[in-house]
């Protein structure tokens, strides 16, 4: 008879999205992650199948929260302008924390890309919706004269997401929010 699973793999799976996105996944052992999770060797090969298995689950889960928020960010804002910064300053606050640890996505494809397929996916699904997103909301705001109508909103939105990938490195580098926040206040000159 199969022994019942004895901890919460939801509460592992965030649990371990934060050690990775501390440390890496290199420099993250099973050790590491068994040890920070309370859990067995043996539960965490039951659950995830090894440690690819549990970082390919603590992407996603960051993809079903964190990355999720930031796009419900979007339509929540009153203009579009105004919903754009909010979201890019949010996305640098977020990365600058804890002595700058980045952003998971973007560490993620620095450190696993162009070896691993399976991250390149995940980071280019993320990297894609973020992107239709900003699209979306830079057309709606086009034809409500919003923003300038010089740029596709399609190559605007690659640009911002392109913007904002190099701004949570640069957190990594210079995790003082007060330093890159101006930065955005360029990226956004880029709407008028």
């Amino acid at each position: 008879m199969a022994r019942t699973r004895e901890f919460d793999t939801e509460a592992a799976v965030s649990r371990a999205m934060e050690l990775f996105w501390t440390r890496g996944y290199e420099a993250t052992s099973v050790r590491d992650l068994t040890g920070h999770l309370g859990i067995g060797q043996g539960s965490l090969y039951a659950a995830f199948g090894d440690k690819d298995g549990l970082y390919r689950a603590a992407l996603e889960h960051y993809r079903t929260t964190l990355a999720a928020a930031a796009l419900r960010s979007l339509e929540e804002g009153a203009d579009a302008r105004s919903a754009i910064r909010t979201m890019l300053v949010e996305r640098v606050r977020i990365a600058a924390e804890d002595n700058g640890r980045g952003c998971l996505v973007v560490n993620a494809a620095c450190e696993r890309l162009p070896k691993d397929a399976g991250t390149r996916r995940t980071v280019r699904d993320m990297q894609d919706a973020s992107r239709d997103a900003l699209a979306e909301v830079l057309r709606v705001a086009a034809e409500r004269g919003e923003i300038a109508k010089r740029h596709d909103p399609y190559t605007l939105a690659a640009f911002l997401v392109t913007f904002l990938n190099g701004l949570l490195v640069s957190a990594k580098i210079t995790p003082d929010v007060r330093a890159l926040e101006p930065l955005v206040e360029v990226a956004l000159a880029a709407l008028d």
